[in-house]
């Protein structure tokens, strides 16, 4: 399991002069045959630098809410059920892991005026036998509070600040009523939020706020104290609103029924793991029917009809099961990831029987993070301890004609590992100790991280293929 940050840090206010290499818009990519590197593979030598490529984006902006931020999660809006043009705004919650315990908080953030670009996946230079024009000389100056970009101006961004008890293990927004969220804090408290005064006044305005303001103190809705020790697992029901599961780290489950303005949580706990209950996910489709992962390398599936014993559990990883994430555009789909590094999918169809569809192990590290897309239902999204947040396309199958037609294209720009699973459609890089992830349920193809130094917000241009034709 890995889980903390080590030696947290508060983000603080970059010079406008300074200058960071991994991801900087003025970086030039070489006219070189570029070589892929591979974390964990390939060694860097004196005097080498990665090279940012800003043709791999349509959008890609650092931010950061003061602290750095273990979880977190995106806050679902009303401006449109999948919005595909330029400018975006998104809304999101996240929880702190600052130095001393009385200085953590919740942020209830906006980032807005979200401007991108579209790029071919090819571009029309390289086919042109022309040099590729540096797009972003026209661009604004970096601002100073945002981080990196790959085209546009900076985004503005406006953060709440509501006090929290400890470091906030992880947090949730309900999906029917995103106002509502769940807090698990390393006190041992599972606790409910509305943030529904904060998001309206965001919502009301533009303009960029103090982010070091005044944090509010605010009492929650809810605080459970029902666990016997700290805990990471917490899932809303997409299907019952309201109804709620918190696991811990001495293996117990609670199940949470709505009652109106509050909740009543089971005191009879689901046990039936070895060890630490590490991620929960209830069912996309079916009302009572969850699953869980544990650190004795288990997979669960429960219905909460038939008692508090599992109806399936089985192994899934020689080591510790870190997270999972149920397809919810193939239900019968689910993804984990473990703590040496391999993510694997599941048929619950089979689950009777052999259930594994497929089985990678390309991360060097614990995986932190696996989440379906929630507009394409092969393709998914990893991160992991080894400074990498990869895609990955389950559909595709190596065609070594496509692959040769592309390379004489670009004229062999493009000098790629042969031994890169063919699934692999995109690797993120330069954040450091990546923690968790999500895919923006109404932008489709952007995706949220945060990380040690804080979060990223990317939109790979080779993910535009794989959208509906209906949200092109």
């Amino acid at each position: 399991m890995t889980r903390s940050l080590k030696n947290p840090k508060k983000s603080k206010r970059k010079n406008r002069s300074s200058k960071k290499e991994e991801a900087s818009p003025s970086s030039i990519v070489p006219s070189a045959p570029a070589k892929v590197w591979q974390p964990g593979v390939d060694e860097m030598e004196e005097g080498e630098e990665l090279q940012f490529d800003p043709s791999a984006y349509n959008y890609l902006r650092g931010f950061n809410i003061g602290w750095p931020c273990l979880s977190f999660d995106v806050v679902q809006d009303s401006l449109g059920l999948v919005r595909t043009e330029f400018p975006h705004t998104l809304y999101g919650v996240a929880g702190t892991q600052a130095d001393q315990q009385s200085a953590n908080y919740i942020g209830i953030f906006k980032l807005s005026k979200i401007t991108g670009r579209k790029r071919d996946l090819v571009p029309a230079s390289l086919n042109n036998d022309e040099e590729m024009e540096d797009d972003d000389s026209s661009s604004s100056d970096e601002d100073e509070d945002m981080g990196d970009t790959a085209g546009g101006n900076a985004p503005v961004l406006q953060i709440k600040k509501v006090a929290h008890q400890g470091c906030v293990n992880r947090i949730r927004s309900m999906t029917q009523k995103p106002h509502i969220c769940a807090t698990w804090g390393d006190t041992g408290f599972v606790q409910v939020w509305d943030f529904s005064s904060h998001l309206n006044s965001l919502a009301e305005s533009d303009a960029p706020n103090n982010r070091d303001g005044i944090v509010i103190k605010q009492t929650p809705i809810m605080k459970f104290g029902g666990h016997k020790d700290e805990g990471y697992a917490i899932d809303w029901s997409p299907v019952i609103p309201g109804r709620l599961i918190s696991g811990d780290c001495n293996k117990c489950i609670h199940l949470w029924e709505p009652t109106g303005d509050s909740w009543k949580v089971d005191s009879t706990p689901f046990t039936g793991h070895d060890a630490s209950v590490e991620d929960l996910q209830w069912s996309p489709t079916e009302a009572n029917i969850f699953a869980s992962s544990s650190v004795d390398g288990k997979i669960a599936i429960w219905d909460t009809r038939e008692g508090k014993k599992p109806k399936f559990i089985f192994k899934a990883h020689d080591a510790d099961v870190n997270v999972i994430s149920w397809n919810r555009l193939a239900s019968c789909m689910i993804a984990s990831g473990s703590d040496d590094g391999s993510f694997s999918i599941r048929d619950l169809r089979q689950i009777k029987d052999d259930s594994l569809v497929a089985h990678f192990k390309y991360h060097k590290k614990p995986i932190t993070s696996v989440e379906w897309s929630p507009h394409e239902a092969s393709t998914l999204a990893v991160s992991s301890d080894d400074h990498q947040l990869t895609i990955w396309d389950l559909s595709l199958e190596r065609d070594e004609e496509e692959e040769a037609e592309f390379k004489a294209k670009v004229k062999e720009q493009v000098n790629a590992p042969e031994d890169l699973p063919p699934q692999l459609l995109f690797v993120h890089q330069g954040q450091k100790n990546l923690k968790e992830l999500h895919w923006h349920p109404q932008i489709p193809g952007m995706i949220i991280s945060t990380a040690a130094d804080g979060f990223n917000v990317l939109m790979p241009t080779n993910i535009d293929v794989m959208l509906p034709s209906a949200a092109s």
